[in-house]
């Protein structure tokens, strides 16, 4: 069978141990070649040429095994669901005791009550976990009354109390500690078991009904924090509505949006999304594009003018004539690439998965050894006992495991929200240290559209004249150049008389009064023997009755924000800036000079830009290509990161590894920005982790921090973490300020 992508959900999965336990029995089944979890996002990732029944019940099976209480949520063949998150019929807990499942954003564009109850009910489970914890502290707090001294037996009292506080927030805790502890696995779950069973059997009841409690509420604000960035990124799905109403002989009707074909006619009334890429074919409006470009000025579109899925309509109503189906179209793009993000990991990422292997089993030895040792040298067994389940708890890794990629994972979203759309970790590391920017020339830092920057009159003759003779000329011709001429001079009706193209020459027009006027290259003067010598640096040129009228210099312009994107980049510490171009040495240079670039290379073909690209990375890595074209695929591929400007060439896309969907340069400091944000979080993050826990770890082993200590550094340096790393998806005001006027 044909090797097969298939998309998991794991709710209620936090253990980074459990997810490579996972990750590896599933790599051991026949036919599976790759299966990947990311726990940023909660999703299990299987590549295999299984029967997608017997697959899934064999992942069901082995995340049974291995976590009890986390659910299976099967994804595939669903983009909606994958992108939205929908609510699945069994109810997910963990063994903190609440409900992942209560919450989903809604999955069809509009449901505000279904989102409303969903909402509710999150925070309803919430609050029930909050009561019963509350209920646990309240029972540790009746357990200080003086029972002893009241009646016989007031001390199983007390500890009857403690250990209904410690049962109350933690069988579940204890439950999923053992079945791992019985198939010889340590997790979180068996190490707080543990711990707090071992301190009920020395006499520490307190300790143990302190240790379950606290690590119940750090679940409950870990998993809040964890769903609140899912969430976030999440609801980048909601740009994509999932019906469409599609116009039919018997009028208006209303279909799944995955069912309508290219072709097809469908409405989009006011401030509805649209469903599908389009060109309008009846009605006027401005349209929201900011979900898809980050860009909050309107877009006024008319007939004729194309427009992007998950665009958001104004006031008209509108008749678009679809271009092209559902997954195909700019929105179903965009979710596709951020949602594949998640599976691509960095540097940092491998480093953190490399490092909890290793660092895992090496402190379960030396908490052992703690144990071991010195109750063998002073017979004070208890004791280190005590020291060593205390030095266990806080060893657990899953703060660096879990923050570090959803810190980097939430600046993809965040960069999303801007136009930046990064294919994940490894490219966000790029993108944040850039040395070098190389760029394609035409669509790129141009707009590809040719216009007129000169006018020449010749002797007798006004520029206004032959900017006149030249637009009713080139009236009816399609060549860009002709078009340029045609629009500068105001875009006139085509005038009464003969249109006589000459092929790869120009135009020649006789109007009724007889007079005939050319317009075309100097190919098409020197045919009918005009002399053109007195006008300089025009490329297309007008001529009537034989005397030459004038000439028009046409080239590509620069876009509006070039200059100022480039000079963004400078103040980011962009050290070198240099074009690559198959254009002319002529027409790339006063490009390549009003950009103020360090150097530019013209008349290349495609495998000449990689040759260059990769001599310029001997000088300066990491180094970014940004282009347009299809011509560009080699050398965005051969870059450290390619980036594409824009969602119209699948070529570029699929090559690059940083699409700027706004088609806008400006945006790629905003990326940078983004990025180094993001990695600046990650990095302070594993700083903190390790600190926080190598403190604990040596107060633990001199017997100076206490079981709660390691607790917190356990689940509270996790929920810190955590709801640092959400910090990347509230962009700074001052970020913000940077990115307008860029």
């Amino acid at each position: 069978m044909e090797i097969t992508r298939h998309l998991y959900r794991l709710e209620g999965l936090h253990c980074a141990n459990c997810a490579a336990k996972i990750e590896g029995s599933l790599q051991k089944r026949p036919g599976v070649r790759e299966a990947r979890i990311d726990l940023a996002t909660a999703r299990l990732t299987v590549e295999s040429d299984a029967e997608p029944a017997e697959l899934e019940q064999a992942v069901r099976k082995i995340v049974k095994s291995t976590e009890p209480h986390v659910q299976v949520v099967n994804l595939t063949g669903s983009q909606a669901a994958v992108s939205a998150g929908v609510q699945h019929p069994e109810q997910a807990s963990c063994a903190c005791g609440h409900d992942h499942n209560a919450h989903r954003d809604a999955h069809t564009q509009g449901d505000s009550q279904e989102h409303a109850h969903a909402h509710a009910a999150k925070k309803g489970g919430m609050a029930a976990s909050l009561a019963v914890f509350f209920l646990s502290v309240l029972l540790m707090a009746l357990s200080f009354l003086p029972f002893e001294a009241w009646i016989p037996g007031g001390f199983w009292i007390m500890t009857g109390l403690r250990a209904a506080a410690a049962l109350l927030t933690g069988w579940r805790t204890i439950l999923s500690g053992f079945k791992s502890l019985i198939r010889l696995r340590m997790d979180e779950n068996t190490l707080m078991s543990i711990a707090a069973i071992a301190a009920f059997a020395i006499g520490e009841s307190f300790e143990g009904a302190m240790v379950l409690s606290l690590f119940y509420l750090g679940e409950i604000f870990e998993t809040a924090a964890a769903g609140r960035s899912r969430r976030e990124i999440e609801k980048l799905a909601e740009i994509r509505p999932d019906t469409a109403h599609v116009q039919t002989e018997a009028g208006a009707k209303t279909l799944p949006a995955a069912d309508v074909q290219p072709g097809s006619v469908i409405l989009v009334h006011p401030f509805e999304r649209v469903p599908l890429d389009g060109e309008i074919i009846e009605g006027h409006s401005s349209l929201d594009a900011s979900a898809l470009t980050g860009e909050s000025l309107p877009v006024e579109v008319q007939p004729g003018s194309q427009v992007l899925s998950g665009m958001q309509n104004g006031e008209g109503l509108l008749h678009i004539r679809t271009i092209a189906g559902y997954e195909q179209s700019a929105a179903s793009r965009i979710i596709a690439l951020v949602e594949e993000a998640a599976g691509r990991k960095g540097k940092v990422e491998q480093f953190i998965t490399r490092f909890a292997r290793i660092y895992t089993p090496a402190v379960t030895l030396a908490a052992l050894l703690l144990v071991a040792i010195p109750s063998l040298i002073t017979g004070d067994f208890l004791t280190w006992l005590m020291r060593g389940l205390t030095f266990l708890v806080a060893s657990c890794p899953c703060a660096l495991v879990i923050s570090i990629p959803l810190a980097l994972f939430s600046g993809v979203g965040a960069a999303s929200k801007q136009g930046v759309l990064i294919k994940g970790g490894r490219f966000e590391e790029i993108l944040a240290k850039p040395k070098a920017v190389v760029f394609d020339k035409t669509g790129t830092l141009t707009t590809g559209r040719l216009s007129v920057t000169g006018i020449t009159a010749a002797a007798d003759f006004t520029e206004e004249e032959a900017l006149r003779l030249a637009g009713i000329a080139e009236a009816r011709s399609a060549h860009p150049a002709a078009k340029a001429v045609w629009e500068k001079a105001g875009s006139p009706a085509p005038g009464q008389g003969d249109y006589a193209e000459v092929p790869g020459h120009g135009v020649v027009y006789t109007p009724k009064e007889g007079h005939t006027v050319l317009c075309g290259s100097a190919r098409l003067m020197e045919k009918y023997g005009i002399a053109i010598a007195g006008l300089t640096g025009c490329s297309i040129y007008v001529a009537v009755d034989g005397r030459l009228a004038g000439g028009f210099a046409v080239a590509d312009t620069l876009r509006a924000d070039t200059p100022a994107a480039l000079a963004a980049l400078r103040k980011l510490g962009v050290e070198k800036l240099v074009m690559l171009t198959g254009d002319s040495p002529s027409a790339a240079a006063p490009v390549a000079e009003s950009c103020g670039l360090d150097g530019y290379y013209a008349g290349l073909l495609p495998e000449q830009k990689v040759e260059r690209m990769l001599e310029l990375k001997k000088e300066a890595s990491p180094i970014l290509f940004v282009g347009d074209g299809i011509n560009d695929a080699p050398v965005l591929a051969a870059a450290d990161a390619g980036v594409a400007m824009g969602l119209g060439t699948d070529a570029a896309i699929e090559a690059a590894d940083v699409v700027l969907s706004s088609d806008s340069l400006s945006s790629l400091a905003t990326g940078i920005q983004v990025s180094r944000r993001a990695m600046g979080i990650a990095r302070f993050n594993i700083v903190f982790a390790l600190t926080v826990k190598a403190a604990v770890l040596i107060l633990a082993a001199a017997g100076r921090a206490p079981m709660a200590a390691a607790v917190f550094a356990d689940v509270g340096v996790s929920v810190l973490s955590v709801l640092n790393a959400t910090r990347i998806l509230r962009q700074p005001r001052g970020e913000k300020r940077a990115a307008k006027e860029v």
